[in-house]
């Protein structure tokens, strides 16, 4: 049996990450979205098409993330299933099949771990190009402060 708990865990553990990454994809879609009423209203410097750029890009990586922790999120299940099914065929089993079974539910957990790995590595990217918009957005707004105080129309 506790060849079923590493497997389940790791199926509990894809969940929550697929649950933040798709909290982070909603985000980058307000965001853009946020973007796209700023450019009706005519903002389209090329400061605020780099940012449009890379939020258009974050959501491109934050999908394929989506898509790998999906993958694992199925493996470490199917691997959960596996495993319970040659923990119940061990007593009437071949030694054969039992192998198959162990091979099987293995290489499900190895698909598992390829897919978070995958997910993990464009959700830092993606991370990344969020703290590329950041410091873009704070270098603009110190320099708007060194320009001194902006004169409002009435």
């Amino acid at each position: 049996m506790t060849f079923v708990v590493a497997p389940a865990l790791l199926t509990n553990a894809s969940s929550v990450l697929a649950m933040s990454t798709v909290n982070r994809m909603v985000r980058a879609h307000d965001r853009m979205h946020a973007f796209f009423a700023r450019s009706e209203a005519g903002e389209l410097s090329d400061f605020f098409t780099a940012q449009v750029d890379r939020v258009e890009k974050q959501a491109a990586l934050l999908l394929r993330a989506l898509h790998s922790i999906y993958i694992a999120l199925a493996a470490f299940a199917c691997a959960t299933l596996v495993t319970l099914l040659g923990a119940g065929l061990m007593s009437v089993a071949s030694a054969f099949l039992l192998h198959a079974v162990a091979g099987l539910g293995i290489s499900l957990g190895f698909v598992g771990v390829g897919g978070l790995v995958v997910g993990c590595v464009n959700l830092f990217r993606a991370t990344h190009l969020s703290v590329l918009n950041i410091h873009d957005e704070a270098a603009t707004i110190r320099a708007r402060k060194a320009r001194g105080p902006i004169e409002r129309k009435s």
